[in-house]
């Protein structure tokens, strides 16, 4: 019985090829799409979940500050960790990790090589216990055998040592340092939020601490909030209680801090990648987006599928009921189109998958990352199995279950009207359109956002400025930028110890006259020399700029956020107190951008450094070329053992928002695929009522209708139906754009054009599509139509 189901379903699918390819290509598309967007959703739910006590592993955030200046940062001082193990119940473990900026190139032999910002840690020896990253080589007990030990990543081995055994080589920090190598360690996973390529013992990060400052030691600096804290927590201990001691440790041993300067919150590890640390969204809600939209292409193949199988119903009608008439049950029908069903998903599966293959490169290239097809990877299987099962159950047994309904008596004399089925198509027509415009909207919004980003005026000039770090060219500073200024292509140089593009760090160590003693204030504080302001043409609101004299080091400069927020009155000449400095205000800048355009603009002092860490040159665009060469000429000069690396502040500002990138990217495919499906299948349906209503086309052509006015007549229908569709869509997708909008503190105007042009190209592709096959069949013979009918 089956063989011969299945020999039928195959007749059937080789006789209609005309709607057997529009419905394998549908699906084909769809299914390919759905399965990269799932690919996608589960390598972003996926983040941190192989480590095996997952569930037991939490990092310490602290939210300091409150009001309009509270802030919860993802890092807190280096004694939590310590403390967390000696006095607090229900931790079995503790590791810190610290990002290090100490080196940033490591020589071994006559090779030099560059390591990444950011891509060295300190750690603490529990890493390895706490975390499931493999050592290759190597002893997790003791995974530093001294001070001086360093484990490199597999891929970092590679590149130093080749194929040679790396453990006891050693490699020098900066010309200075060495360290043995007493490890490898598999590289990071994609889906890892602690990545790397090298690890060094915490025990250097407490040797820079020498006993003279403040903070006498690592492990007493309850000041310093630079920490990544990871604790493993018994199961059946109360985070929120661990929060609340570690609280009340950090007031007994920093005396004189106030309730809001460090209350300690823990963030589970599978949380960190997709929240921030205050539970707002990092990536949760893209993820909810593009699982929508998931479901969203793989309905619109599945109603395509529906609406032709069920158009086709009155063509297959005396079929079933000749089948009927000579025996054939209904089950044996309702088993005889799943069949056709799974043969035609069997043959769009196949192709999807090789489709999928073909564009997964491009797709990585878009989404910014690394994920992998395979076929024999159960995780892949499991989206697989969840998107085909859906989207078959979906698809089939509507149309399995009409066309094996037919009484044999009726259909045989044509008194089957299937007015019931045409409402039902009319309805998922409907549908399929109301979520094409809805990724339309979404696509135009998204893009209008990222637009608006790039020419929102920022208060500062950031065009045409590269920064580099000064090395050796520290102590040459003033000499350098003297011979810089010399070239016409060079219109500016000054130093800084922050990026102006993106906030550094952060204090709350401020006085001032009048301050509420129980006020806890943030400020973003800049570290610049008396050019900086002026380059980046950063305008006063009152007072004056840095004059470069030895006074300037108890001068100070604010933004009009922080004179607001602190509620200083003609701040010019008031004394304020930064760290231990005393000072005075001598000028206020208007407010800028230095942050994310979904942060509001936060407090920001600037005090003055003759020279900083880094240096901001300035070109005249066109000449940026022979400005690089002549920088680095002087790189060469002082600082022969790094390599010269510069970047352009529009590169940091274009960082920012990366992700917004990829997903306005990732939008524009999927709202083009989306489009192309619905419009594939309206084509189908297109056809169809021409082939249906032939004989009516012959005859009023043979009675003088123009082609416009049958187009016209073919057309309206489904013109009508898009019409419906934009009704329905726009107030969904004006909700959910306006929802999407409010991550941003500074955002584009939702405008009711928006909505305009989303349902004009709507309608303009409906009747481009539709009008291709209806002035087919305006221009066709009519005697031939009459005929042959």
């Amino acid at each position: 019985m089956f063989r011969n189901h299945l020999k039928t379903a195959w007749r059937n699918l080789i006789n209609k090829k005309f709607y057997s390819a529009i419905n394998i290509i549908g699906l084909t598309i769809g299914l390919a799409v759905g399965i990269l967007i799932l690919l996608w959703v589960q390598d972003e739910l996926s983040f941190d979940r192989f480590n095996s006590k997952v569930s037991q592993i939490y990092k310490v955030n602290a939210s300091i500050g409150s009001g309009v200046s509270k802030q919860v940062w993802g890092g807190v001082p280096a004694p939590v960790a310590v403390y967390a193990l000696k006095e607090v119940p229900g931790i079995v473990n503790a590791v810190r990790v610290i990002t290090s900026y100490d080196y940033s190139v490591f020589k071994y032999n006559d090779k030099i090589l560059k390591e990444d910002y950011g891509k060295l840690s300190y750690v603490d020896d529990s890493f390895f216990k706490v975390f499931d990253y493999k050592l290759l080589k190597g002893n997790i007990n003791i995974p530093f055998p001294n001070d001086q030990s360093v484990i490199i990543t597999e891929s970092t081995a590679k590149r130093y040592f080749g194929d040679a055994n790396p453990i006891g080589k050693t490699i020098t920090g900066d010309s200075k340092d060495p360290f043995v190598v007493s490890g490898v360690l598999a590289d990071f996973p994609a889906n890892s939020s602690i990545s790397g390529n090298m690890l060094f013992s915490i025990n250097q990060k407490k040797k820079q601490y020498n006993g003279k400052g403040y903070w006498k030691a690592m492990d007493e600096d309850w000041g310093n909030y630079y920490t990544s804290t990871f604790l493993q927590v018994r199961n059946d201990a109360s985070t929120r209680a661990i929060g609340d001691k570690l609280t009340k440790i950090h007031f007994e041993h920093q005396k004189g801090i106030k309730p809001t300067d460090g209350i300690f919150q823990l963030q589970p590890l599978k949380d960190i990648h997709l929240y921030n640390p205050d539970g707002s969204s990092a990536g949760v809600q893209i993820v909810k987006v593009f699982s929508i939209v998931a479901i969203l292409i793989l309905l619109i193949a599945c109603i395509n599928y529906i609406n032709l199988s069920t158009a086709r119903a009155m063509l297959r009608s005396k079929e079933v009921s000749v089948r009927k008439i000579i025996g054939a049950e209904r089950k044996h029908l309702f088993m005889q189109f799943i069949i056709e069903t799974l043969l035609c998903f069997a043959v769009a599966l196949l192709l999807a998958f090789g489709l999928i293959y073909a564009v997964m490169p491009f797709y990585n290239g878009i989404a910014g990352k690394q994920m992998q097809f395979n076929l024999f990877d159960v995780k892949v299987w499991q989206v697989i199995a969840l998107t085909v099962i859906t989207t078959l159950i979906a698809s089939s047994i509507y149309p399995a279950l009409l066309l094996s309904s037919f009484k044999p008596i009726n259909a045989l004399k044509g008194k089957i009207s299937g007015t019931g089925n045409a409402t039902f198509r009319k309805v998922l027509v409907v549908c399929q359109f109301a979520f094409s415009i809805g990724l339309i909207v979404g696509t135009i919004i998204i893009n209008r956002q990222l637009n608006y980003i790039q020419q929102k005026q920022l208060g500062y000039d950031r065009s045409y400025v590269f920064s580099l770090q000064l090395h050796g060219m520290q102590d040459h500073y003033e000499a350098i930028k003297a011979d810089l200024l010399n070239h016409p292509e060079i219109t500016g140089v000054t130093t800084g110890d922050g990026n102006i593009v993106s906030s550094g760090s952060t204090t709350s160590d401020t006085d001032w006259d009048g301050k509420d003693p129980n006020m806890s204030f943030l400020i973003h504080p800049y570290g610049v020399d008396k050019d900086f302001i002026n380059m980046f043409k950063i305008k006063f609101t009152s007072g004056n700029n840095f004059t470069g004299s030895k006074s300037d080091t108890a001068h100070w400069i604010l933004n009009e956020t922080a004179v607001r927020l602190a509620g200083i009155k003609n701040p010019v000449g008031k004394r304020f107190k930064f760290h231990d400095t005393n000072g005075i205000i001598i000028g206020v800048v208007k407010d800028f951008h230095f942050a994310s355009l979904k942060q509001a603009i936060e407090p920001a002092i600037f005090n003055f450094r003759p020279t900083t860490w880094q240096m901001f040159i300035k070109t005249t665009g066109k000449d940026s070329p022979m400005a690089i060469k002549t920088v680095e000429k002087l790189w060469k000069q002082y600082n022969a053992t790094y390599p010269f690396e510069y970047k352009f502040l529009d590169d940091d500002y274009n960082e920012l928002y990366h992700s917004e990138q990829n997903t306005a990217s990732l939008f524009d495919v999927f709202a083009g695929i989306a489009i192309f499906i619905s419009c594939l299948g309206l084509f189908g349906l297109a056809t169809y009522t021409a082939q249906v209503k032939i004989k009516e086309i012959g005859i009023r052509k043979v009675l003088g209708a123009s082609v416009a006015n049958i187009t016209a007549m073919l057309s309206k229908d489904f013109l009508v139906l898009v019409f419906i569709a934009i009704l329905i869509a726009s107030p969904i997708a004006w909700y959910a754009m306006n929802k999407w909008l409010q991550n941003y503190v500074y955002r584009t105007e939702l405008s009711w054009w928006t909505l305009a042009i989303a349902g004009l190209a709507a309608v303009l592709i409906a009747f481009i599509t539709i009008s291709f096959q209806a002035i087919k069949a305006a221009i066709a013979n009519p005697v031939k139509s009459l005929k042959n009918e």
